[in-house]
Order: C-alpha cells, then sequence, then structure tokens
C-alpha cells in the first residue's frame, strides 16, 4: 500500500536540498594578489578557514587591477586579503568584519643613498617605485609625481639596488624576503610608514558566506588557533622563497 505522505517528503527532501547544496555542494573561486608575501600567507590562512567551515574554495593569484576587476564584476566570488578601503572603492563586495592579518608599509632604500624617510610626508621629494594594483601604496603616494608602477616586488627592489629609482615601497615582510631571496645587501629599510589590517571580501552575490566566516575567524581568534595557523603559513612560505 503505497504511503499518501511520501509526496511530502520527498517535497521536503528536495527544498532542503536546494536550500544547502549551494553552500556546501559549491566551490567557491577567489582571487589574489600574485607576488606578494602576504597574499600567500593569506592563500594558506583562508584555505584552511574554509576548510574547517567545511566549503570548498579555489584561490586564483592575478595582478592587483585584474583581481579586483574579477571580484567586483563577480567573476569571482572575492578577494582574500585587501586593506580596509578596498571596500569603499568596490561597493560590490562585502568586507568580513573581523581582520585576519596585518601588512606595514615600508619604504626601501639604497643602504648608500642619503634618501631618508621617517613618516610619509618624505616621499614627495623621491622617484618611487611599487607594485602596481596594491592599495597601500597606492593610497600612500596619491597625488605625488614621481611614482612608477611595476610588476613585481622583486623588480623594484632591483631597480633601487641598481640606483635607478630611490625608494621601492612594499609591505615590510614582502620586502625582507625578496631581499633575501635575491641575495640583495645593499639595501634597507627604514620605519613603518603605516601598519594596517587586512581583510576578506566576498561579492554581494554570496553574502551568505560572510556571516560564517566572520564568527569562524572570530572564533580562531579567541582560542589562539588563528595566530598559531598564521605562524606556520609564515614559515611555509619563508621556507618556499
Amino acid at each position: 500500500m503505497s504511503n499518501p505522505l511520501s509526496p511530502m517528503k520527498y517535497l521536503i527532501a528536495a527544498f532542503f536540498l536546494l536550500f544547502t547544496q549551494p553552500l556546501y555542494g559549491q566551490i567557491y573561486h577567489f582571487v589574489s594578489i600574485n607576488y606578494l608575501i602576504e597574499q600567500e600567507v593569506g592563500r594558506i590562512v583562508l584555505t584552511e578557514v574554509y576548510k574547517q567551515l567545511n566549503i570548498k574554495i579555489t584561490i586564483t593569484p592575478l595582478p592587483g587591477k585584474r583581481a579586483q576587476f574579477e571580484a567586483k564584476t563577480g567573476l569571482k566570488h572575492g578577494e582574500i586579503m585587501r586593506i580596509f578601503s578596498y571596500g569603499d572603492e568596490t561597493p560590490t563586495t562585502i568586507r568580513v568584519p573581523t581582520p585576519y592579518y596585518s601588512l606595514e608599509t615600508a619604504a626601501f632604500v639604497r643602504a648608500d643613498s642619503n634618501v631618508n624617510i621617517k613618516t610619509a610626508a618624505d616621499l614627495h621629494k623621491y622617484h618611487i617605485v611599487k607594485v602596481r594594483g596594491v592599495k597601500h601604496t597606492n593610497n600612500i603616494t596619491q597625488g605625488m609625481k614621481h611614482v612608477e608602477d611595476m610588476d613585481t616586488t622583486e623588480q623594484i627592489l632591483k631597480l633601487v639596488s641598481k640606483g635607478l629609482a630611490d625608494v621601492a615601497l612594499t609591505n615590510k615582510m614582502d620586502g625582507v624576503m625578496y631581499l633575501q631571496k635575491l641575495g640583495i645587501n645593499n639595501v634597507i629599510h627604514g620605519p613603518s610608514l603605516a601598519e594596517l589590517d587586512l581583510y576578506h571580501y566576498i561579492h554581494e552575490s554570496q553574502k551568505h558566506l560572510v556571516p560564517l566566516v566572520n564568527n569562524k575567524l572570530s572564533e580562531m581568534e579567541k582560542s589562539g588557533e588563528l595566530e598559531r595557523l598564521i605562524k606556520m603559513a609564515e614559515k611555509q612560505v619563508m621556507s618556499v622563497k
């Protein structure tokens, strides 16, 4: 004898599947900025955060401007790591409120030069090189005349080492790591010019992810797990470089 409730059971099962599949069945695709040390750390950390949520993600490294374009248009589901002001410039993305990493903007100069950078205001006198599409160096050089964009940290440090530019601007850890990798010993950095928190950004079409990721980051931060994960990721990235 047939069960008269079975059609209703099937309907409930189908309804449940419809609303759970996009979160746990779909693979979410994010972008990062290529060739930056902090972004490589972020790729490791954020992958683990989503793994703990049982959500699969991919992360594609791209040049900064291309990454922003793909995130803001929804071609990808967001960016893994950007500073606070990125959210104001990219209103189609939503900032996950809890930052999970940070960076220091630093000026790298030749050790034998007379270039003396103590504050951001000192930069305007010099020929500056930076990686294109990176928000924290864009912001700090806004309105300055002698600024050139390059593709990689490696390129800007080599230019300063050879005396072809006065200042290379990048995240302090990023610069230090590449100096070691390249064996450059005639370039040094001064005091940090800015210290900025880094946030995960999610396209507005996937806003349901924001509270899930934020709660997980907050939980991991309170337990100390986030700090341990970051140290592990930094060690892993440094060993590769």
